[in-house]
């Protein structure tokens, strides 16, 4: 029998997507349009992959030709897709990054209303982590640090003094300019 001996390739992450508790999409990107062309495609295999997943402990699952990871919290399912013959650990990376920046983005509270309400900034995490289907960082600090929230949007306490002498600095600026 002879083995299939596949070419090395950037293009790891077939898709991520977040689910609520119903199964319903709340956010998703699929970077292969050979695998999913379609968004009807693309929805029944969510639907597919929710009724697999939703009531197992496992992380991992084989489904329609692809490696998905997933993890569940409150109300949310966050899953990570990749081929069949993809590494596994390389997609939990991608995952827990995923999940650890919005976390920290959000400070811990990852719910669906939450998430509703800073959709721009888990899709630019979400870009931020991979592109066309090639990992770009798999660092929750760098890509929370790349979102660049506003420093007033960080409480004092959690801003370094460089942030906020900058953001006083910005201030006088604009009281002297009024």
């Amino acid at each position: 029998m002879e083995e299939v001996m596949l070419e090395p390739t950037l293009y790891t992450i077939k898709g991520m997507a977040i689910l609520d508790n119903d199964g319903n999409r709340i956010l998703a990107k699929y970077y292969d349009k050979n695998v999913f062309p379609t968004v009807t495609e693309q929805k029944a295999f969510e639907k597919n992959l929710f009724n697999k997943t939703h009531r197992a402990d496992a992380e991992i699952i084989m489904l329609d030709g692809l490696t998905c990871v997933y993890r569940s919290n409150v109300d949310l399912f966050f899953y990570v897709m990749g081929s069949s013959f993809e590494n596994e650990l390389i997609l939990m990376s991608v995952l827990n990054c995923l999940y650890d920046s919005i976390s920290q983005i959000l400070r811990k509270n990852v719910e669906k209303r939450v998430i509703m309400e800073n959709l721009d900034i888990v899709m630019l995490a979400m870009d931020e982590i991979c592109d066309g289907g090639i990992i770009l960082e798999a660092d929750s600090g760098n890509v929370v640090q790349r979102v660049a929230l506003r420093a007033d949007d960080i409480p004092l306490g959690e801003q370094t003094v460089a942030q906020v002498l900058q953001t006083a600095k910005e201030q006088l600026k604009w009281s002297l300019l009024k």
